[in-house]
């Protein structure tokens, strides 16, 4: 028999799903995690909950997963910004993964699905970006394109399938508890700790802690609105110099030096380097020429006061998050490497 309010959440030894399982068994809500992979189960040692194998492009392990489940936290995805085969290894995974989460969920009697989108689907033509700016235009990026039509995806399965469905949006989450791999973001902020960003691309990020959006992850199972979207993030964005300069600020024994700036000709020169040495490696690029023509200069701030409203939502400043994940980084740093 079933616990009362059980919720599962998918990728639950990635970093928002693992800080998500801890959140919501520290409320005392019952919690069935799912992995991909069964030999990588080290950030749910010692958690109190249920451990079940399941995969998003494999649908009957999701039902099997989601029998007896209230709230489905769907964080699971393919979340990278580079692969070799992008259509396959991101788009396809998200698109194939969103409609197999929807589905099982619908056909197990789910009553809620959380669905983790991004940031990435939103519109950034004017700013401060809001909800009902409706979806980003831009289509250059395969896992942006993944997490827009995924999104589109979701809200049409549930609204066809009736169950409700709620999406919530994050930005670059950093802080802990994490684990090796780290993501995107959170590995960005560990290079420049590391004095590995020697160069200023004009690129900025929206830092957010993760324990604040698992905790918008529960409002929006509790508060939020069926068929609506919500915004985890914080309003300002922070470049890479800017970051920088905090970090060096805040630990002045790093002796950090901040980013030399270049002509963008030869910066994007530098980068096509990057991606040729990528090709031969199989390993991702620190910088592409797509980074540089997408996101130097792009400002990502957003207007939250629809999750502030509706939600509750009041994430720690974009300052206290990078001090406690730099100090997180520097702490762990041999776990993490």
């Amino acid at each position: 028999m079933a616990e009362k309010n059980l919720a599962l959440v998918t990728g639950a030894n990635g970093h928002l799903g693992n800080n998500l399982v801890r959140l919501l068994l520290h409320k005392g809500i019952p919690v069935r995690a799912s992995v991909r992979n069964t030999a990588n189960l080290g950030p749910l040692a010692a958690l109190n909950c249920e451990v079940v194998q399941a995969d998003i492009t494999h649908k009957r392990s999701l039902a099997e997963a989601l029998k007896g489940v209230e709230t489905f936290y769907a964080v699971g995805a393919a979340f990278k910004l580079w692969a070799k085969d992008p259509d396959k290894e991101i788009y396809a995974v998200n698109l194939e993964g969103t409609r197999n989460m929807v589905e099982a969920a619908a056909e197990a009697g789910v009553k809620r699905i959380v669905y983790v989108s991004s940031i990435a689907a939103l519109n950034y033509t004017n700013i401060p970006v809001k909800e009902s700016d409706g979806y980003n235009p831009d289509r250059r990026d395969t896992y942006y394109n993944s997490k827009n039509d995924g999104e589109k995806l979701a809200f049409e399965l549930a609204k066809k399938l009736n169950i409700e469905l709620v999406a919530v949006l994050p930005s670059a989450m950093i802080g802990g508890e994490a684990h090796a791999p780290l993501n995107v973001s959170y590995n960005i902020l560990n290079l420049i700790l590391n004095k590995k960003i020697p160069v200023e691309t004009h690129i900025a990020l929206n830092w957010i802690d993760v324990k604040d959006v698992a905790e918008g992850c529960y409002l929006a199972a509790t508060k939020g609105r069926n068929g609506e979207r919500y915004i985890l993030a914080n309003e300002t964005c922070t470049s890479i110099r800017q970051t920088t300069e905090m970090v060096r600020d805040l630990f002045p024994d790093l002796n950090l030096k901040l980013p030399v700036a270049l002509p963008k000709p030869l910066l994007l020169t530098v980068a096509w380097f990057m991606e040729a040495g990528s090709i031969l490696n199989g390993k991702a690029p620190l910088l592409t020429r797509k980074d540089i023509a997408m996101f130097s200069g792009l400002r990502q701030d957003f207007d939250i006061s629809k999750a502030r409203k509706e939600l509750g939502f009041e994430p720690k400043s974009p300052l206290l998050a990078l001090r406690e994940a730099a100090s997180y980084l520097r702490e762990h740093a041999g776990r993490l490497s």
